[in-house]
């Protein structure tokens, strides 16, 4: 599906990029909101954030002040001049955002994972005119993350991008959500037009990453992060450990160090088309040894039918799966880069020879 959006430039609430959007995890109270994003304006930051509706996996915690925080936000806005972006997960907080003329609204990872909640908010934004930047799903499927995005233009908003909050996962690891850099990569292949913003918060689940991972998003050309601040991170009422102080939040956005796009160095555009070149050459070389692996494949499942041999040997792909690793290894490759690929080869090998297994052999019967 095409998408019809607008130029990030024509709708950011700031003109240089990244475009940082800063705030508490929680409005908790209205002299925290305030006090929070004033040391947040001094150091620079247009544009805040504060979770109006929170919420939880569970019942019990705190679950967010609801309509009334969003008094609290206009008196910011007014007293600062600044713009605010705010969370919303059903119709009702659509309403009640836009009455309190919230800037940018966003749908959060809990919603883009329901279908049915996104339709319901996206048929309320029609007519409206107003920024929508959606979270992944929760779990990394980059279909539900696509299908958000649509259902949302559909819907008549043109001012849309997307942030990258990572996915959970049942492996444990150093991320609150693995950041699986490879889906925000293919929805921008998608969407090239679309802004994308990192919300390293989420992905890290702790400070000292912070900085590391918005890097990253950098490096990869995103237009923008969403980064948590709280005056006093230690105490706040929800997700305290990834959050930062206004003050830490503005010696980080002066060590990042943002990338361009594009060269106008002449050497350098020419060493990267010779590059290039040679990498397509590369590539070509790995097809085409691929192609001949897959031969290989299909002679082995013809003989296996013909003999009366499973297609799976356990002991077999437990040999292949060590050894390449190893391989790989002496080739300073990645250990986990080869055993992800030979995942891959692996499930391509068994659908191919499952295939040959249902076919009948010539000259003879099923």
């Amino acid at each position: 599906m095409e998408l019809t959006i607008d130029k990030f430039e024509s709708w950011s609430p700031v003109k240089e990029r990244p475009l940082i959007i800063s705030g508490p995890c929680s409005a908790e109270s209205e002299e925290q909101l305030m006090d929070t994003c004033t040391q947040l304006y001094k150091e620079g930051i247009r544009v805040m954030r504060a979770g109006v509706w929170k919420p939880r996996t569970r019942p019990g915690g705190f679950e967010g002040i609801g309509k009334e925080a969003l008094g609290w936000i206009q008196n910011v806005k007014k007293e600062l001049r600044v713009k605010f972006a705010v969370e919303v997960a059903n119709p009702d907080h659509v309403e009640a955002c836009l009455a309190a003329g919230i800037d940018i609204l966003w749908v959060g990872a809990r919603s883009t994972v329901n279908p049915f909640t996104v339709q319901e908010i996206a048929d309320s934004l029609v007519g409206v005119d107003v920024p929508v930047l959606i979270k992944n799903p929760i779990n990394p499927d980059l279909a539900l993350w696509l299908g958000a995005i649509e259902r949302i233009n559909k819907a008549g908003i043109t001012k849309i991008g997307a942030i990258h909050r990572g996915f959970s996962s049942f492996q444990k690891t150093k991320y609150r959500n693995v950041p699986a850099w490879q889906f925000p990569i293919e929805l921008k292949r998608e969407f090239p037009e679309m802004p994308l913003f990192g919300d390293p918060s989420h992905i890290c689940g702790n400070r000292e990453m912070l900085l590391d991972v918005a890097q990253k998003g950098l490096d990869l050309n995103y237009d923008g992060l969403m980064i948590e601040s709280h005056r006093d991170p230690d105490n706040a009422w929800s997700d305290a450990k990834q959050q930062v102080t206004p003050a830490r939040l503005g010696e980080m956005v002066r060590e990042l160090k943002p990338k361009s796009a594009h060269s106008t160095d002449a050497t350098f555009n020419h060493f990267m088309e010779q590059m290039r070149d040679q990498i397509d050459n590369a590539d070509r070389e790995i097809l085409e040894a691929l192609a001949n692996r897959m031969r290989l494949v299909e002679k082995m499942g013809e003989f296996k039918r013909d003999n009366n041999v499973t297609i799976f040997q356990v002991d077999r792909w437990n040999e292949i799966y060590k050894s390449r690793a190893e391989w790989g290894k002496s080739l300073s490759l990645s250990p986990d880069f080869v055993e992800e690929t030979y995942k891959l080869i692996h499930v391509a090998s068994i659908k191919q020879q499952t295939e040959i297994m249902a076919k009948v052999p010539a000259g003879g019967e099923k």
